[in-house]
């Protein structure tokens, strides 16, 4: 006799009937099947994809709405310099804010109305939790046929740890995210948390001057670390706690993800830091 189903066999049941059938694509995919550990290791070869360059990489897929037509193509076409060197098209605009480590969505989805003409990426190293955004997107974009609302979000699995000037070029992005990051709680596993000495040099990279990095966290000693590495670092400096709380993104960010969805239930307290990215230097 053939025993209950277990959860693999329930999981890629559920995925293949909901990618059958057309009419299920407007409903939001259900959490529970793609659910995944908490814990990624950031140092492991996860497999990943991702472009030798930004000019290499190819949005399209992830913001349809946003691609260029034939006519801005044939104003603007590749050199052939481009067509040699493999570089994709450009969309109409760049991807200009990132939220890495994005888990399930929540900050994408509520910022996508707040910010319609602008193109936000969450990136997720978890492949299941990447596919449940992906999905989650798919949906309200259908849900959504008239308005195109949503059109303006995408998600892609990375680890920001490793590859982020893959896919940003120099001061691209004018906002970056760190909700909730995984705390590493041990001494040995600190080199591990998303905030150090070294990736801070590669979101000063990437972040636009006047750019903003975003920083929550449930954990006060993660949270003083974030502080502390930040206002070491000669590229940034804290944005001042009035002019923290009357952004709106703060506001949004402290309720809308999962993580604080939970931490909220559970009555406990938030801590949040902003950094804005500073001038270079004069030569």
């Amino acid at each position: 006799m053939v025993g209950p189903a277990n959860k693999r066999q329930k999981r890629e049941q559920y995925k293949s009937e909901r990618g059958e059938d057309a009419t299920r694509n407007q409903e939001l995919p259900k959490k529970k099947f793609y659910r995944q550990r908490a814990h990624a290791n950031p140092f492991s070869d996860h497999n990943l994809t991702y472009p030798i360059s930004p000019a290499h990489m190819d949005w399209s897929s992830y913001y349809p709405a946003f691609v260029t037509t034939p006519e801005e193509n044939q104003a603007h076409p590749q050199s052939d310099t481009d067509v040699a060197l493999g570089r994709v098209r450009q969309l109409k605009k760049d991807v200009e804010v990132a939220d890495i480590g994005c888990g399930f969505g929540g900050l994408l989805v509520a910022m996508a109305p707040v910010l319609p003409d602008t193109l936000l990426l969450g990136m997720e190293i978890r492949t299941q939790v990447t596919e449940y955004v992906q999905e989650r997107i798919k949906a309200l974009r259908a849900q959504n046929p008239d308005t195109g609302v949503y059109q303006n979000i995408g998600c892609l699995r990375a680890n920001a740890m490793k590859f982020l000037p893959n896919f940003f070029k120099k001061h691209q992005l004018s906002k970056i995210f760190f909700c909730f990051p995984d705390p590493h709680f041990k001494a040995r596993k600190h080199k591990a948390r998303i905030v150090s000495t070294t990736l801070n040099s590669e979101y000063a990279y990437v972040l636009r001057p006047g750019g903003i990095v975003y920083t929550i966290t449930d954990v006060e000693d993660l949270h003083n670390w974030m502080v502390s590495h930040f206002d070491a670092h000669p590229s940034f400096e804290r944005v001042s706690e009035d002019e923290q709380e009357a952004d709106e993104c703060v506001k949004i960010m402290r309720v809308e993800t999962e993580e604080g969805k939970k931490v909220e239930r559970n009555k406990g307290q938030k801590f949040v830091a902003l950094f804005r990215r500073l001038e270079d230097p004069p030569w």
